[in-house]
Parts: C-alpha cells; sequence; structure tokens
C-alpha cells in the first residue's frame, strides 16, 4: 500500500509519541539510578555507582529477591506442568464441556487483577491456609498456568497428531512417543512459556499484596521503599535491575518463538 510523504511522517510521529510515552518513564528511573542527588530527575544531577552497591547490600532487597525468584520459580513449574496437561487434553481430544473448560483456563489472565487478587485471598482465608510463601505460590500458578496452556496449545494446533499416530502404530509406547516425538514439537513453546511465566511472576505485585501475609516480594519491597525519601535512589537501581531481568526472559521467549515459528 502506497502511503504519501505527509502519512509516512504522521505515522513516524505518532510512532515516536507512542515510544516516548512508554520509555520516558523507564529513562528517569534509569536516570535516577545514576544520579548523585538521588531523587526522581530526567537529568542526573552528577553520575554515580553507588546507589548500586548499595542496593547489592541491603538485606531487605535481597531477601526479597528470594522470595520473588523462588515464588516465580515455582509457579512457573506448576504452570508448566498443569498448563500442558490442560493443553492436551483440550488440544487433542473432544469431550463435553471441552469450550467451557477452554474459557475457564484463561479467564484468571482476563479479569481484572484486583478481582482474582480479592477472590484468592478470600479462598485462603476460608481454607484456612495461612497466608505466606505456599499461597503466593497458588496465587501465581492462577495466572501462570494461562501462559503456559496458550504456548503451547497453539503450538499443538500447528502440528499434525499424525505422527503420534505413526509411533504409536509402530509400538511405541505412550512415554516413548512423548519422548521422542511430541516433546521436540512443543519443546520451544515449553521454553518460551516458561520465561514469560517466570517474568509475569517476578513482576506481578497486585495479587501479591492480597496473599502475601508477611512474605515480601521485590516488587513489593520497591513500592514500600519508593516514598522514602533516603532510600530513592537504592529503589531506582534495584528497579533497573529489575527492568533487566524483566527483559532478558521476554526477549529471549520472543526469540524462540520467532524462531519456531520460522521452522
Amino acid at each position: 500500500m502506497y502511503l504519501s510523504t505527509t502519512a509516512r511522517r504522521v505515522l513516524a510521529l505518532c510512532c515516536a509519541l507512542g515510544l516516548a510515552f512508554l520509555y520516558l518513564p523507564l529513562t528517569v528511573v534509569l536516570s535516577t539510578a545514576f544520579s548523585k542527588a538521588g531523587s526522581f530527575d530526567l537529568l542526573p544531577a552528577g553520575l554515580t555507582t553507588k546507589w548500586f552497591s548499595q542496593a547489592i547490600r541491603n538485606s531487605g532487597a535481597r531477601a526479597a529477591l528470594g522470595h520473588s525468584v523462588v515464588l516465580a520459580l515455582s509457579a512457573t513449574a506448576i504452570a508448566l506442568v498443569l498448563g500442558s496437561m490442560l493443553a492436551f487434553a483440550i488440544g487433542r481430544h473432544r469431550f463435553f464441556g471441552r469450550e467451557v473448560l477452554s474459557l475457564a483456563v484463561v479467564l484468571p489472565i482476563a479479569l481484572p487483577g484486583i478481582v482474582t487478587a480479592l477472590a484468592l485471598n478470600l479462598a485462603f482465608h476460608e481454607a484456612g491456609l495461612t497466608f505466606g510463601l505456599i499461597t503466593l505460590v497458588l496465587a501465581h500458578s492462577t495466572f501462570c498456568i494461562v501462559v503456559a496452556y496458550n504456548n503451547v496449545i497453539a503450538r499443538l494446533r500447528r502440528v499434525s497428531p499424525s505422527l503420534e499416530e505413526a509411533s504409536a502404530d509402530l509400538g511405541a509406547t505412550g512415554f516413548t512417543t512423548f519422548r521422542l516425538v511430541t516433546f521436540p514439537m512443543i519443546r520451544s513453546a515449553l521454553l518460551a512459556g516458561g520465561l514469560l511465566s517466570f517474568a509475569l511472576s517476578f513482576d506481578e505485585i497486585v495479587v501479591t499484596t492480597f496473599t502475601a501475609g508477611s512474605t515480601e516480594t521485590l516488587p513489593q519491597w520497591i513500592l514500600n521503599n519508593t516514598f522514602r525519601a533516603k532510600n530513592v535512589g537504592v529503589v531506582a537501581a534495584v528497579a533497573t535491575i529489575v527492568v533487566v531481568l524483566s527483559v532478558v526472559p521476554v526477549w529471549v521467549a520472543q526469540r524462540v518463538g520467532d524462531g519456531a515459528s520460522g521452522h
């Protein structure tokens, strides 16, 4: 489709404005992390790396980081197992209530986070569970399952079951067929789903706030310390590290997905 010079310039301007809207706040955080003043400013008042060293030595930040990593890994592991099982059940079989089950799987991530958080809080309270790392893992698994499920079922819809049927016809057991035929076909989808689930869990704060109890994750630590003037520089340094840690798995997942779709 041909576009006039004016139209191309307008589109380029709109694209630039959209990118500025998305990334200008991140620029402020990055600037603050290296600013000697330790205050939220677009232009740093002198450059320093002291906030990063203080962030590394901060026991509260380290403990919160440990909680977030354990939580994200646990939720991702559960999500990959249950999400994959659901994807195979819905993608490879026909049964009564299949469409309802498919809707129920994706509903937690479609609902507003505050609604999901409140529902989980009430459910855990009624079940008599002590709020802490266990309830956090259960809560994060509910929306991480959706990510794993979507990646696996999308791959299954593009892969013909004829290869699995041929393997069975040749006498292979179900486990052998999965190990040698099915798993290699969905491996990149599992990797992408796992990376995205980890990033989603690591950054989550709304559901976490309602189900954490006394356990503090890194996003919560950042929120709790943002408005303490003496901690602004440290918070900005930690936030910068979180941005980097969040970008890496998302970028890898995108690359894996693009590479897999090209084969």
